[in-house]
């Protein structure tokens, strides 16, 4: 039989092998930086000054994927090679991910106007004037610094058409890690900052809001979360289901309307409890009253299903919080638009919770009258055992995450604090209470004939 030669199949399997191997153990000179971040922490500046816009940015370097840095012997990162390659990396990873726009117009690529390398305790992001000024320092040369420690610091520099043009910035930092955490401030002619942090990629920044802009996009905001709320959704069509009369209609939708507009501009005014179990336990509300009413459609008369609107009053209370939770991490973008962002927003509900009515009530009419004036009341029992079944999933999920806050659960301290939150509890109380009562009233009108 003859002896396998160098191109047989079995040399060829043991020289791949060994070449495997060889890169294994071969110790890289250079870092191959293709892994993306589990979390990665951005730190902006934003000043405008006349016709220059000055972008100052620090993220870390492990961010930079597919730019190979060196590393010295000891696993630490190369300074003096690195530095050649931070322009790279900022036009890369960081120009490319920030869109500025003037008056509706993205600007002209910035002029890369530094780039610095950063030891983990660097202080220059503190402020602007420090950051600024940290790129005219001289740079990094002896220090030991294990790659996925280093920052890197850049600069970006935009010319602007008009001193006057209205500024978006459209940031896309959530393509450097698996979670991006940005904080952006935007410092003003006269030295004062406006603090921005989200998570991810914000639709929009603008640097000085018009109430108009504010107004659109806090409109679209709260039009786009009430559509994607499915359980706000459900409590409302639980609400309608067993309704026939235009009044009864009109009347619960009123009143919920009425209730989680307050609590919803109570909450973004600061009149709630800042405790972490607040929100799980509104969550856990909010299922626990799509269930309750999913009950009653089934266990009460309808004459009683249509004059429940203190229930909706009440529960509308609760629902207005959850609104808020969403109000609350977009409405920083605001700037001074305070008032405006939250009735925006609040109108952009009420929108989309009137085309799911449109939509609801003409499906609900076809479908009574397929069955027949004898078989109603079929429909609004299989209708509520079903949303029931979802809901009530819901609220066993909710109540063990409510549960795992009880050991975090403490008596507050008997001060000044406590007093002023008890106050503005009080005046919120009182205040539902006189709309209530004020609701109660006006239903007690009789209509004309």
């Amino acid at each position: 039989m003859a002896s396998a030669g160098p191109g047989a199949p079995g040399w060829r399997f043991l020289v791949r092998v060994a070449a495997m191997l060889l890169c294994l153990f071969t110790p890289a000179s250079r870092l191959s930086a293709h892994e993306v971040p589990q979390r990665v922490a951005v730190r902006a500046f934003v000043q405008r000054d006349g016709l220059a816009l000055r972008l100052l940015v620090r993220v870390p370097l492990e961010a930079m994927r597919d730019v190979d840095f060196p590393l010295r012997d000891d696993g630490s990162l190369d300074l003096v090679g690195a530095r050649a390659l931070l322009a790279e990396a900022a036009e890369t990873w960081i120009v490319t991910a920030i869109t500025i726009t003037a008056d509706g117009t993205a600007l002209p690529a910035p002029r890369i106007g530094g780039a610095r390398l950063a030891l983990p305790n660097d202080r220059a992001f503190d402020s602007f004037a420090a950051a600024r000024a940290s790129f005219a320092t001289v740079p990094l040369v002896t220090e030991f610094i294990p790659w996925k420690q280093a920052l890197l610091d850049v600069q970006l520099d935009y010319t602007l058409p008009d001193s006057s043009a209205a500024l978006v910035l459209h940031p896309n930092f959530a393509t450097l890690g698996i979670r991006t955490t940005s904080v952006v401030r935007i410092v003003a002619a006269d030295g004062t900052e406006r603090v921005l942090a989200f998570d991810g990629n914000p639709e929009s920044v603008a640097l000085d809001p018009a109430w108009y802009d504010t107004a659109v996009q806090f409109t679209r905001n709260g039009f786009r979360h009430i559509l994607g709320g499915v359980d706000h959704l459900l409590f409302v069509l639980c609400l309608i289901f067993p309704v026939r009369r235009w009044r009864s209609l009109v009347t619960l939708v009123t009143a919920f309307t009425l209730a989680h507009s307050m609590t919803l501009a109570a909450s973004a005014l600061g009149f709630t409890p800042s405790a972490l179990w607040f929100p799980p336990l509104v969550e856990a509300l909010i299922a626990a009253s799509i269930v309750w009413l999913c009950i009653e459609n089934v266990v009460l008369p309808e004459e009683r299903l249509a004059s429940r609107w203190p229930m909706a009053f009440a529960f509308g209370l609760v629902h207005g919080f959850g609104f808020s939770f969403a109000l609350g991490t977009t409405l920083q973008f605001a700037g001074d638009n305070l008032v405006t962002a939250l009735a925006a927003f609040n109108i952009g509900v009420e929108l989309g919770q009137l085309l799911v009515l449109a939509c609801a009530l003409p499906v609900l009419w076809l479908a009574r009258r397929h069955v027949g004036v004898e078989r109603e009341r079929l429909i609004t029992i299989v209708g509520s055992v079903i949303v029931a079944h979802t809901a009530w999933h819901w609220l066993t999920t909710r109540v063990d995450a409510l549960l795992q806050y009880r050991g975090s659960v403490t008596w507050p301290a008997l001060d000044a604090s406590f007093a002023l939150g008890a106050m503005r509890v009080t005046l919120l109380a009182a205040v539902a209470l006189a709309a209530a009562l004020a609701m109660r009233q006006i239903l007690r009108v009789p209509r004309r004939s």
